[in-house]
C-alpha cells in the first residue's frame, strides 16, 4: 500500500474551523491582532514582523506573499488544488468585484496577466484556471474578501485520486512553490 505525504493539510484539517486567529502562520504569531478576515490577518501580521525587525523576504516566504502591488497583491494558497495555485486580491477588505475602484479593478487584472506570465515560465502549464467565486452560494470559502484564483492545469491532472478518493497529490511544498514563483517574477518583469 502507498501511502500519501501532505503536512500541510494537518493543520487545515484539525484547525479549519476553530482557528483563532485564521490566515496568521506560525512563523509570524507575534502579531497581536485579529482583523477577523484571512487575507487581511495574513498582510496585517506580514507588515507587523516586518515592522519589528523582521526581513521583507522571511516575513514575506512565511506568509506566502509573493508580490506586492500598489493596491492587490498576489499570494500562495496555502490549500492548493495545484502546484503553483496563488491568489491574487486586493488590500481592501471588499466582498463584489462592483465594489472595487476603478484603480484597484485594473490592477487585480494587470497581475493576473503578469501571474499568467510567471505560471507559464516557471510551470509550463497546458491551461489554466482563473476565477472569482463571490459569495457563500457561489463556492467562496472567503466570501467577505475577494479573492482570484489562478490555477496552472496540465492534461491529465485530473485522476482516480481526485476523482474517487477526493484527495490531491502534489509534487511541491509551498516553500518551493514560493522561491520558484519570486525568481519568476524578478525574471518576468
Amino acid at each position: 500500500m502507498d501511502h500519501l505525504w501532505s503536512p500541510w493539510r494537518f493543520t487545515y484539517v484539525t484547525t479549519a474551523d476553530s482557528a483563532v486567529r485564521p490566515g496568521v502562520p506560525e512563523k509570524l504569531a507575534a502579531w497581536p491582532g485579529n482583523l477577523g478576515c484571512v487575507f487581511c490577518n495574513l498582510i496585517a501580521s506580514i507588515d507587523y514582523a516586518i515592522a519589528n525587525g523582521m526581513s521583507a523576504d522571511c516575513a514575506e516566504a512565511a506568509g506566502g506573499l509573493v508580490l506586492r502591488g500598489q493596491h492587490c497583491f498576489i499570494c500562495l494558497n496555502a490549500y492548493p488544488y495545484t502546484s503553483g495555485h496563488v491568489m491574487v486580491m486586493p488590500y481592501a477588505h471588499l466582498d463584489q468585484l462592483a465594489k472595487l475602484p476603478k484603480e484597484t479593478a485594473h490592477e487585480l487584472i494587470d497581475l493576473a496577466q503578469l501571474t499568467e506570465r510567471v505560471l507559464n515560465r516557471v510551470y509550463s502549464p497546458h491551461g489554466y484556471n482563473f476565477g472569482l467565486n463571490i459569495g457563500k452560494a457561489a463556492g467562496a470559502g472567503v466570501a467577505a474578501h475577494l479573492h482570484l484564483h489562478a490555477m496552472p492545469r496540465w492534461t491529465g491532472d485530473t485522476n482516480f485520486m481526485t476523482t474517487v478518493a477526493e484527495t490531491r497529490v502534489l509534487p511541491e511544498d509551498l516553500e518551493s512553490t514560493w522561491k520558484r514563483l519570486r525568481q519568476g517574477i524578478r525574471e518576468v518583469e
